[in-house]
């Protein structure tokens, strides 16, 4: 008996679709519909007035909540808009002209955060990627020997999103700390399906958001900072709500506050922060730790099914490597993907990875049997030709 599956009923899309896709957008749950009303009666009803009777504060509770499922003691969470701002804000607190101004990343990370740190070149610093020699993981000791004095931060990401591998942080962060550099960890592909202790990993920073396996939608992602840093951290990207009388209305270098907010900027996103508390509240309930074990059966299965399928895994078949997500490489993958999508089997492809397939805690076997099945009929029936055609018609 699945317990995890009583929790099924609280995501609508799951009736009408199978979703296999918490990896890029978590299900929706009821309770949204909720929420969203209680932000719109606030505002309906309170007015102006909303702001200092819950919206002002509404951050800071989402970002405690968040931070008992990520290890992240009460006081180290801030929250943004997405994960770009995040890394942007970390990136303002350091000067690239010295001689540290070193920034190691590698090719299969997220693009953004590569486009984000190339345009910081412009600002003094020196980005140094590492290449993936199997498109899978990054090689460690290549990475840990680019990790230097001279070198100042190291953007890396706790799951890669194409391939779903596991990095260790913990290394990272060990050999980051002896020459003196900063990571800031991106667990966006982890929070939510696999355990996570920030405090016991001891990493300087970590970004994340609440859109993909925290089923919490668009808008709300978040910024912790350790907490011996945070008093040291001089922002650029700052706003009123860092300083410590943000209702003084001050003229003049901002008074920055000492805790979370100190890493804030502008007028936080109140719908958004309203919308994501169901999802956060599911996952906290079902536990990450039993999601891991779930997670772990399913994508085995999965992995097992494609390989006896003759489908090429780029992702790796250690479980302990893997996050939650398979990626299956099979002939015509991209248009594979887009007939699944036409069967509401709701899906995605990535270049050099194939189609992704991510169950969560609210999946049934069956589903990801059925869409196996689908892939392979798919390529019997020669289906996916008509978006082939179309793709090469528009293209």
């Amino acid at each position: 008996m699945d317990e995890l599956l009583k929790w099924r009923g609280q995501f609508p899309i799951l009736e009408r679709s199978t979703y296999l896709i918490s990896n890029s957008l978590g299900a929706m749950p009821l309770g949204v519909y909720d929420k969203m009303r209680e932000y719109a009666d606030a505002w309906a009803t309170r007015g102006v007035r909303a702001w200092e009777e819950t919206w002002w504060d509404l951050a800071r509770q989402v970002g405690e909540r968040l931070g008992r499922l990520i290890g992240a003691p009460g006081g180290t969470i801030s929250l943004h808009q997405n994960v770009t701002l995040t890394e942007a804000v970390v990136a303002s607190c350091f000067d690239f002209h010295g001689p540290r101004n070193k920034i190691v990343l590698v090719d299969v990370e997220f693009p953004s955060i590569i486009y984000f740190y190339k345009a910081q070149e412009a600002r003094g610093a020196r980005v140094e990627i590492i290449e993936s020699e199997d498109g899978i993981r990054v090689p460690l000791e290549k990475l840990l020997a680019a990790i230097d004095e001279q070198t100042l931060l190291v953007p890396v990401s706790l799951v890669l999103f194409r391939s779903a591998a596991i990095m260790d942080a913990r290394a990272i962060v060990e050999r980051a700390e002896r020459v003196g550099a900063r990571v800031v960890l991106d667990v966006y592909q982890a929070a939510g399906t696999l355990p996570i202790d920030l405090a016991r990993m001891g990493t300087h920073f970590a970004v994340g958001g609440v859109l993909k396996w925290l089923c919490g939608g668009p808008g709300v992602a978040f910024l912790y900072c350790r907490s011996d840093l945070r008093r040291g951290l001089v922002p650029a990207i700052t706003g009123w709500l860092a300083h410590k009388r943000p209702f003084g209305f001050e003229v003049g270098p901002i008074d920055l506050t000492e805790d979370a907010y100190r890493t804030m900027n502008g007028t936080p996103q109140i719908p958004a922060l309203y919308a994501c508390q169901p999802g956060l509240e599911i996952v906290a309930e079902a536990g990450v730790e039993r999601i891991r074990e779930k997670s772990i059966r399913q994508t085995e299965r999965l992995i097992q099914g494609a390989l006896a399928r003759g489908w090429h895994v780029s992702t790796p078949l250690n479980a302990a490597e893997r996050g939650g997500t398979v990626s299956i490489d099979c002939p015509h993958a991209q248009e594979v993907m887009k007939e699944l999508v036409a069967r509401s089997i709701l899906v995605d492809y990535r270049p050099q990875a194939g189609v992704r397939l991510s169950p969560h805690f609210y999946n049934r076997d069956e589903e990801f049997n059925f869409a196996l099945d689908q892939i392979q009929e798919i390529l019997s029936t020669g289906a996916w030709e008509r978006h082939f055609q179309w793709r090469t018609v528009a293209s």
